[in-house]
């Protein structure tokens, strides 16, 4: 196996030295897409999951939330602040709050590969602006690709918590406090102040260490961006993206799929936003292009799995459940969104009879950044409802149980 990348990496090298300019333009492409899209869009949640996690939230939720992800997910109630942050920021957020959950030991292995498998989403701003509104010109599509997107998310999530149920690892779950008497909001707090009371080191020092982490992660995900931006290039410039194209034909073609998107496929193979573009610029009927997008978003490409298996080196998590999960997530989310699509039509195209004129990648604001922690706080919020309002109900059930007797 280490023959075989050592000589990926020489063909690598031959190839940016026989082709300079457009080893060059990738990485310009690369670079220009990290700093513009990814870094302003990740930063913020990167520390403010750091600091939820270092300030104890994240074993406040544990307690909160545990009656509520066990039964749904079989993950532990922290799973909660990794699928709130899944779900708004994008990839590869969702396996990096999974390695940071599991280096605190407040999930097992098993748990975590669960986690990461339903957690690891793209970013609902990139698909309703970059993709449905800056490619396929054409907002009404965003909801729908969304939609599609995120319902196969939560799909497999569903199935997941199956996975795995023979796990010997000692759960670091709270018990459920329901069962003990005692609120769990009160409970929950305890629990948040006795991990802050453990917090060695003063709070400036604390935010500064979130910083730096975060900072640390970021550039590495830039390294990869920049990295598989070269090598697409590479490989298209040599026929191989067109030889893989053509081998996907061979099964797709016979299924129904038009071959002007197969190229988009086989880009996306490797690369999201590239695929996800040329899905969009197909001569192809729309079903065909939106079905090729929302399996591109989904598989997500082999640069952001690259960048997920980076940031959980440092812990016992595999990879081969995560990727299979990303082969599940893409044919799901390709028939919720065909389905979408077919039901959605006669309502959503209405207002959609003029193409609308954008850049194929409008770059990534601040306020957009911030509109992204609020969506974010929002679903932390109903999460904590959740748990609250199921708390309720079971002290209410008591309470009949109690007047009965």
């Amino acid at each position: 196996m280490r023959l075989f990348w050592t000589a990926g990496i020489l063909f690598f090298v031959l190839g940016m030295i026989l082709q300079p300019r457009l080893a060059y333009e990738g990485a310009v492409f690369g670079l220009q897409i990290w700093w513009n899209i990814v870094f302003p869009s990740l930063l913020p949640f990167f520390i403010a999951s750091e600091l939820l996690m270092n300030f104890g939230f994240v074993h406040f939720l544990g307690v909160l939330l545990e009656p509520v992800m066990r039964p749904l997910f079989n993950v532990p109630g922290a799973g909660s602040l990794v699928m709130a942050i899944g779900y708004t920021s994008g990839y590869p957020t969702g396996a990096l709050a999974t390695a940071r959950l599991r280096t605190l030991r407040l999930c097992t292995r098993v748990e975590a590969e669960r986690l990461m498998a339903f957690t690891s989403n793209s970013s609902p701003l990139f698909m309703l602006v970059a993709v449905a509104v800056g490619m396929f010109h054409n907002p009404s599509l965003g909801p729908i690709i969304a939609g599609g997107h995120y319902l196969a998310s939560l799909t497999l999530g569903l199935a997941m918590r199956f996975y795995g149920r023979g796990d010997r690892e000692a759960a670091a779950s709270p018990p459920d406090p329901a069962r003990e008497g005692t609120f769990i909001l009160k409970r929950a707090w305890q629990e948040m102040v006795r991990r802050q009371e453990q917090i060695k080191g003063s709070a400036g020092q604390i935010m500064g260490e979130a910083v730096k982490n975060s900072l640390q992660n970021l550039f590495n995900i830039g390294g990869f961006i920049i990295l598989f931006a070269v090598l697409i290039r590479l490989l298209t410039r040599a026929g191989f993206i067109d030889l893989l194209a053509a081998l996907l034909g061979k099964v797709l073609v016979p299924a129904g799929l038009n071959p002007a998107v197969l190229p988009a496929l086989a880009s996306g193979i490797f690369e999201m936003t590239t695929g996800t573009k040329l899905a969009s610029e197909a001569p192809a009927p729309l079903a065909h292009r939106l079905a090729a997008a929302a399996a591109i978003l989904a598989w997500s490409g082999l640069s952001v799995q690259a960048q997920a298996a980076s940031v959980i080196a440092s812990t016992d998590i595999r990879m081969a459940p995560f990727l299979l999960a990303r082969a599940a997530h893409a044919v799901l989310a390709t028939l919720y969104t065909l389905a979408f699509l077919r039901l959605a039509a006669p309502v959503l195209f209405q207002a959609a009879q003029a193409p609308i004129p954008s850049p194929a990648l409008p770059a990534v604001a601040w306020p957009t950044c911030l509109a992204s922690l609020l969506a974010l706080a929002t679903v932390l919020l109903a999460m904590i409802a959740l748990g609250l309002v199921r708390e309720i109900i079971c002290l209410l059930t008591r309470a009949i149980r109690l007047i009965r007797i």
